[in-house]
């Protein structure tokens, strides 16, 4: 199956084309003709992407897009619109549409929206990306102790120094139109601190608008930047605005830019020079005023070398770099995004845990969370769900942690039995060894001869470690 894909139009026979549509294409489709239905039922039916109508009797299309950016913040939602205004898809994106099609639509242009969305979808789920609290009382102080004066940071828990020092950043740059770098691994936080830059921006009343390089197809993503003409090509049967040009006069957020096809990578450099552009199929040249922020979590420098990015582009984009520290980096923070997902959890699966023991704070402080903020997220919401009473122990931590954190005296045993100290300082060896190996094979692709240089064995020594362990390559 390509893909779930839930749909609501209150038209009938609209409907009822798009789901001839995707299951010709391999979608399972879910159809829905009222909007309150649809409401109802998408915690149940878990799509990949909600396709909705945007003037609907009772909740509208943009009602469907609010819920599910509150209670699914990863799913994708492509809003449909019959008047095909620019005003209408800046209004839709800046709320957190992923897109937009307008009526009347062409099979094609439908199926590829669909299918950058499914894949948009899929590589969020594999690469966890942050959910940060939005208006925490718990976190009030954290925030009110923030030196960045004159910027508001209101979505981003950051008492740690490495965060007040980005904040610090934001507060600096944020009412110019520099081009900025953001840099950090996946889940670290880099649309949120970009939106943040463009909140506090001179620009905060025009768009935000996003598009992920990554989750778009090579021969696509020119129409995607700049739009195209109507007969531009096959399926164009309409013109239809750029992100470029929906974003006029407000911020441009470029997520994954390293997967920017070399191609597309020379026409992006003469926009940021220009400040002009022509849509696809067309001969008008349009003017743009865009403020560019940009995000990755592979070392641009590193990339240019490979001959993967251009050095000329990568100057042009690194302006202001912001490099966003991995939650391993700053401990402090744990603890009120802990207290954080606590309220929400408790709230969600009707539970009453009230606090961690201090077992259990000081394994989820130590962990080194290679999925950061939404790693801690989900391991939180599974010893809630699994809860039986007001506290949380240690031994309640999943496998995958737990085994990667040492555990106090109290909780070392098998079947009841205390472990002997030198069976503890085994697993314990074994456990980082675990660790050093799985992150030399991560930086090298898998390539067991690289990592083993990189670490000071043998090749057959760092297999026969691999073998012991039960370490899984990258490209297992």
């Amino acid at each position: 199956m390509a893909g779930r894909v839930l749909v609501v139009d209150d038209e009938k026979n609209i409907t009822f084309v798009m789901q001839a549509m995707l299951e010709k294409a391999g979608y399972e489709a879910i159809i829905f003709n009222s909007s309150q239905e649809a409401l109802a039922a998408l915690e149940d039916e878990d799509p990949d992407v909600v396709v909705t109508d945007l003037y609907m009797p009772g909740p509208s299309g943009m009602d469907i897009l609010d819920h599910c950016k509150a209670a699914h913040s990863q799913l994708p939602v492509v809003v449909i619109t019959a008047y095909g205004t620019v005003e209408s898809a800046v209004a839709a994106l800046k709320r957190g549409a992923f897109d937009y099609i307008t009526k009347p639509f062409e099979q094609t242009e439908f199926l590829n929206v669909v299918a950058k969305a499914v894949r948009t979808h899929r590589q969020r789920l594999k690469e966890p990306v942050p959910v940060f609290p939005l208006q925490d009382p718990l976190l009030e102080k954290d925030r009110a102790d923030s030196p960045a004066s004159g910027v508001a940071i209101s979505s981003i828990v950051g008492a740690s120094p490495q965060m007040q020092e980005v904040f610090k950043v934001i507060s600096k740059i944020a009412n110019s139109p520099t081009t900025v770098l953001l840099q950090g691994e996946s889940g670290t936080g880099k649309e949120l601190v970009a939106f943040e830059i463009h909140r506090n921006s001179n620009r905060v009343n025009k768009p935000f608008v996003k598009i992920n390089c990554a989750a778009i197809p090579g021969t696509l993503i020119e129409s995607e930047f700049f739009g195209y003409e109507r007969g531009a090509f096959t399926g164009a049967v309409g013109s239809k605005p750029g992100r470029f040009e929906l974003a006029s006069e407000g911020t441009l957020f470029l997520d994954e830019v390293a997967d920017m096809p070399l191609e597309m990578q020379v026409k992006l450099l003469r926009v940021l020079q220009e400040h002009e552009f022509e849509r696809v199929g067309g001969v008008n040249t349009i003017k743009v005023d865009v403020r560019i922020i940009t995000a990755t979590n592979k070392d641009l420098q590193t990339e240019v070398k490979a001959g993967r990015f251009r050095e000329d582009l990568f100057y042009r984009l690194n302006v202001v770099p912001i490099r966003l520290p991995a939650l391993r980096e700053r401990h402090e923070d744990v603890d009120p995004l802990i207290r954080y997902f606590l309220q929400q959890f408790n709230k969600k699966l009707k539970k009453n845990v009230t606090h961690l023991t201090p077992e259990l704070l000081h394994a989820l402080k130590s962990f080194g969370w290679p999925g950061n903020i939404r790693q801690l997220e989900n391991v939180l919401e599974r010893m809630v769900l699994m809860s039986e009473g007001e506290a949380l122990h240690f031994s309640d931590l999943p496998p995958e942690v737990a085994e990667s954190v040492t555990p106090p005296l109290s909780e070392v045993s098998i079947d009841g039995q205390p472990l002997s100290f030198k069976e503890v300082v085994k697993r314990q060896t074994q456990s980082v060894e675990r660790e050093l190996i799985e992150k030399a094979l991560e930086e090298t692709g898998g390539n067991v001869t690289k990592a083993a240089e990189k670490l000071g064995l043998s090749r057959k020594g760092l297999q026969l470690k691999i073998k012991e362990l039960g370490v899984k390559r990258p490209l297992d």
